[in-house]
């Protein structure tokens, strides 16, 4: 069972509208599947790194394996939560992932945000239905997702930048930096992003990234 790889980036490919990377580690190539936002990322350059590290999901049937990728811990056990609801595959899980966050997707089961699920290509009314009702429980007790909820909260309005900061969070801890660190420069991006949401087309992704990466980086530096 493979449950997390560490690796250098050898190939990333779509087939419709599923995205792959293949990772070299310690000789071997795995074909691993992963969400859409991480793969832009990389085929964007926004990150510009070759060593990745993702938390696999690992499926196995009769006459195949397949390998799913996740860039933190949370996500992954997000995947096999919704597996576990009947009638849910692989593709469907993949597809909600896709499309929302974690946190936006517990909000939904939350409120019985049913419109919002069944906007997810694939489910309907009832997949809907079962997963607000058989989910909704599972978030009152488990602490599965307790560094989730935990994260830095911003007073920000806008859902596209408190999206953008979270998978900023995701993207850190796939470079291997510890939580610890990142949320230290979290108000630093905090301020980041009020400075350049008021300067026109200077908020990005890749400007987040950067600015976050070398405070961490020198931060580093000083304590060495």
């Amino acid at each position: 069972m493979i449950s997390w790889i560490n690796g250098d980036l050898v190939d990333l490919w779509q087939t419709n509208q599923k995205f792959f990377v293949l990772i070299n580690c310690q000789g071997l190539g795995y074909e691993i599947q992963i969400l859409e936002s991480f793969f832009l990322k990389l085929k964007t350059n926004q990150i510009s790194y070759k060593k990745i590290t993702l938390w696999i999901k690992h499926i196995k049937k009769e006459d195949s394996d397949f390998l799913f990728g996740f860039t933190s811990k949370e996500q992954k056990n997000f995947f096999i939560e919704i597996l576990s609801i009947r009638g849910v595959g692989s593709q469907i899980g993949m597809g909600i992932l896709n499309k929302f966050s974690i946190s936006e997707v517990i909000n939904a089961i939350k409120t019985q945000n049913k419109k919002l699920i069944c906007s997810v290509p694939g489910i309907g009314q009832k997949m809907s239905d079962r997963l607000v009702l058989e989910l909704k429980s599972k978030f009152k007790d488990e602490k599965l997702f307790q560094e989730e909820k935990n994260k830095y909260v911003f007073n920000i309005k806008d859902p596209e930048i408190n999206k953008m900061i979270e998978e900023l969070q995701l993207t850190l801890q796939s470079l291997n930096y510890k939580n610890k660190e990142i949320k230290t420069i979290l108000p630093i991006i905090f301020k980041e992003v009020d400075l350049l949401s008021k300067k026109e087309n200077n908020l990005s992704f890749e400007n987040l990234l950067k600015t976050a990466m070398n405070y961490l980086d020198n931060d580093s530096s000083n304590l060495a």
